[in-house]
């Protein structure tokens, strides 16, 4: 069976990424509260017991809010690197020793039949990772909270069959909204978040013959809108020739809804 996989809440307000083959349940975050996210996961179908781990990008409220409570009462063995973990402990409460497994950044970590690789990003988290999912010659890239995509992100990400990707906030709105201007200088800066247009940008880069889909995920609340950030990544790729809906498909991502189930 492929991998089938669910963005189940994308957004400022709570992250968290399903992940299935006939072996292995994962989730990669769990950033709602435990009840949303028995709820999330009710939408396509799935109990929150058949969970096989958690895998953690970084201790940021919006992805590992529900963590503690989930992991303790349905007994899931949870998975972050060193420095996470340090910093997530304060959100997390505690979780027992035999649930606490380690997964550093830039390495390869064995689940069932999938290979998920961990990989470094830049933002004001203690030591935050992204992943990509592979399963065989197929992969799959999830890409948010970063202030910039390196020259060494998009030489690991290339060609993925699909892709979640940091579509955060159109730089305009940013700027002209009520935000405090230290606010909008650590969303801008190299730590913070990617916009539309860099979004865009990066992905006219790193697509191949294999990407059929791209969602657009963590947009802010209050400096995105969904169709915006279609428009804006849209155009990007159509600049380099591509035709949204018949070359790939954009798909947005909500904070309240999961994603139907898709296969890579």
């Amino acid at each position: 069976m492929a991998v089938q996989y669910s963005v189940l809440a994308s957004g400022s307000t709570g992250n968290s990424l399903y992940i299935e083959t006939q072996q292995q349940h994962l989730l990669i975050d769990c950033g709602l509260s435990g009840k949303k996210m028995i709820g999330l996961l009710g939408q396509i179908g799935r109990k929150p017991e058949d969970i096989d781990g958690i895998l953690v990008t970084h201790e940021h409220s919006d992805h590992v809010r529900g963590l503690g409570v989930f992991a303790r009462r349905f007994h899931t063995p949870v998975y972050a690197n060193d420095k996470t973990w340090k910093a997530m402990a304060s959100i997390t409460g505690g979780i027992p020793d035999e649930q606490k497994f380690e997964f550093q950044a830039n390495t390869i970590k064995k689940f069932g039949n999938l290979d998920i690789e961990s990989f470094s990003v830049s933002h004001d988290a203690a030591d935050p990772m992204f992943y990509i999912v592979h399963d065989g010659n197929r992969k799959l890239t999830l890409l948010t909270d970063l202030g910039y995509v390196s020259e060494h992100i998009k030489g690991l990400i290339r060609d993925s069959d699909a892709y979640i990707m940091e579509a955060n906030h159109d730089t305009e709105m940013l700027m002209m909204g009520p935000y405090p201007w230290s606010v909008k200088r650590r969303i801008l800066g190299d730590t913070g978040h990617i916009s539309n247009d860099d979004s865009g940008a990066a992905l006219t880069e790193v697509l191949g013959n294999h990407t059929k889909r791209i969602y657009l995920a963590h947009l802010s609340r209050d400096n995105n809108m969904k169709e915006l950030a279609r428009l804006s990544v849209g155009q990007k790729l159509e600049s380099i020739g591509l035709k949204m809906g018949r070359d790939l498909t954009l798909m947005d991502t909500d904070p309240q809804r999961a994603t139907h189930l898709a296969a890579i």
